[in-house]
């Protein structure tokens, strides 16, 4: 008798693609783990954006805002892609924990030019991650995937070089 997970995982598989199984597993599960991280990146984002002080307050509590806007955008189509090849994605919030890579910042002050520090280190990690999972996708043909995470791995750079030219500033 098959293991309810077990028969799970073959339904998904069904789902149409010409990918192998491997090729959905190893993208499926990378691409849970940048929707971890892009959830992640989304919610210090919007912590920096709501706790932001200083002399250039409203510049970068908009810079903020439109950022996470851009982030939270990528959310739905990640896990989507993830769904379409026949993979899963996340399913709770403890299912981003277990699989993010971009740390939290739960502190209760944090000056406004270590918050754009610590958000431009963090985009430069997504970017790297998103890179990674380009590879992975290039080796599996996934062109589909790869186009995606082209142009999130664009945006991501746009809010690394907003943020490292505000940083200079210092």
């Amino acid at each position: 008798m098959k293991s309810s997970s077990a028969t799970r995982m073959k339904t998904l598989w069904e789902t149409p693609t010409d990918l192998s199984g491997d090729a959905v597993v190893e993208i499926s599960g990378a691409l849970r783990k940048l929707l971890a991280d892009v959830f992640t990146l989304y919610v210090k984002t919007k912590n920096f954006h709501w706790h932001m002080s200083g002399k250039h307050f409203r510049d970068y509590h908009l810079l903020l805002d439109e950022h996470s806007d851009q982030i939270f955008a990528m959310t739905d189509a990640i896990a989507e892609r993830a769904r379409k090849i026949g993979g899963t994605t996340i399913h709770s919030i403890s299912g981003i924990a277990e699989h993010q890579r971009l740390k939290d910042n739960n502190a209760e002050f944090v000056p406004h030019q270590d918050m754009l520090v610590e958000l431009r280190e963090d985009n430069q990690l997504l970017t790297r991650e998103l890179r990674s999972t380009h590879k992975l996708c290039d080796q599996h043909e996934d062109v589909a995937t790869a186009s995606l995470i082209e142009v999130w791995i664009d945006e991501t750079e746009r809010r690394s070089w907003f943020l490292s030219e505000i940083v200079a500033e210092r």
